[in-house]
């Protein structure tokens, strides 16, 4: 009998308290006060659970998370999480008024009836799920699921960033960042189509700042110059080589620098031969001179002198090419019989000594014998006369000489026949044009 009396009795004391719940408190019978972890919701009439993690700042500290619940708070390790156990029907709250009693559900755990039937209920979309924060909610039927996003994985109920450049899916570099990764390719190198390859760049073709030549090389480029230019430090621009600069034996006369290139120049009297000499025009064979009819073109070295065709002095006399003395004039006795006018020219800086003259009778009487002297001209001691038999002699350059420069030499053959006692002489006047250069 004793059970039976408690059940009622615990019967009674439910419907003692669901009317004291459903009748509607007046004025005097509002309550306003809260046990600990509890606030009064005057919109409500009810205590309200107050979420300590909101209210409390840096509730846990280190790594721990705080979780809230009714009446307080956990501080827990991040990966834990807390799952709300269903309230039964007709829970009471902790306050000094109880809450009224949910509907009763006839459809299962995940269902809501709607009509006549059960329709799943979308936990994701009601907001009603316990997915974390990093989790994305998926409804299923009759219950939902929490799944990391694509490039995160699930470790306890957080969801970890997936490092995916520890898998090497880059050919050079990989950059991890929240759920996904890029790579990236070295200076000279651009992503292929599968965003994971590196593959040359072709910088000449791009317009690399090469000013001349450009060459496309793995990864990055060389710019290279034409010839007679060189690189430059900064490795892009060409400058031009002064040749010039380098050697004095470039050319023979004068180096002047081009871009690109050098050309050698001849002074006034000269062509160039090849690219580098220098050779003498004759004017008097190309006709570039000026001598009249009464003179003759004498070719020198950077030019040429007009000469008279007649230019004998007295006592002397014109007598075919050359000027006679008579005897029979007086003041012939101590001269030279003849005179003959012939014309040279030398160049400057010329090597000594140096044979630059022959002369060369062109009569000899029988039983004579001959010498050849310098008779004038040679103040300086410049030249010297080297007899090489009887009827020869070598006009020899002893000392070198600069131009420009004019000597004129009387070059005399002394004939003796010591059978007859007989003299005689003649001269060769040698005009010795010096050129001004030591070509």
């Amino acid at each position: 009998m004793r059970p039976e009396c408690v059940l009622v009795f615990c019967m009674c004391i439910s419907v003692f308290l669901h009317r004291a719940i459903s009748q509607p408190p007046t004025e005097t019978d509002t309550y306003t006060e809260c046990t600990d972890g509890y606030h009064w919701d005057p919109q409500t009439q009810h205590c309200k659970d107050i979420n300590e993690c909101e209210t409390i700042p840096e509730a846990c500290k280190g790594e721990m998370k705080c979780f809230n619940h009714y009446g307080g708070y956990l501080c827990l390790p991040r990966s834990a999480s807390v799952i709300p156990a269903p309230e039964p029907p007709n829970q009471i709250h902790p306050s000094l008024e109880n809450t009224a009693s949910e509907p009763f559900n006839p459809c299962p755990l995940g269902f809501e009836p709607q009509g006549d039937s059960c329709v799943d209920v979308d936990e994701c979309e009601q907001d009603s799920h316990d997915c974390q924060p990093s989790q994305q909610c998926f409804n299923t039927e009759g219950s939902f699921s929490c799944q990391c996003p694509d490039g995160y994985r699930k470790v306890g109920t957080e969801c970890i960033d997936i490092d995916e450049c520890r898998y090497r899916y880059c050919q050079h570099r990989c950059v991890n960042v929240p759920g996904s990764f890029s790579c990236q390719c070295e200076p000279g190198f651009q992503l292929a189509g599968n965003n994971r390859s590196c593959i040359d760049v072709d910088e000449c073709g791009m317009g690399a700042p090469c000013s001349q030549r450009c060459y496309n090389t793995y990864g990055t480029f060389l710019c290279r110059c034409e010839q007679g230019y060189e690189l430059g430090p900064d490795g892009f621009s060409c400058n031009d080589i002064d040749e010039c600069s380098y050697s004095s034996y470039l050319c023979q006369y004068q180096c002047v620098n081009e871009h690109g290139k050098f050309s050698c120049v001849c002074p006034e009297g000269y062509q160039l031969l090849g690219t580098r000499l220098c050779q003498d025009i004759n004017e008097c064979e190309t006709g570039a001179h000026q001598c009249s009819d009464g003179q003759t073109c004498v070719n020198i070295h950077g030019g040429h002198k007009c000469v008279n065709n007649r230019s004998c002095q007295e006592p002397y006399v014109q007598v075919s090419d050359r000027c006679t003395c008579p005897i029979t004039k007086p003041g012939c006795r101590d001269m030279p019989y003849s005179i003959v006018h012939r014309y040279m020219s030398v160049t400057s800086e010329r090597s000594v000594p140096s044979d630059i003259f022959q002369i060369q009778a062109t009569s000899v009487l029988p039983g004579a014998y001959n010498t050849f002297r310098i008779r004038s001209g040679d103040d300086n001691g410049d030249f010297y006369i080297r007899q090489i038999n009887n009827i020869s002699a070598m006009l020899v350059l002893a000392r070198a000489v600069n131009g420009p420069r004019e000597y004129v030499l009387d070059l005399e053959m002394v004939s003796v026949n010591p059978l007859v006692s007989y003299q005689t002489s003649s001269v060769l006047r040698l005009t010795i044009y010096v050129g001004p250069n030591a070509f």
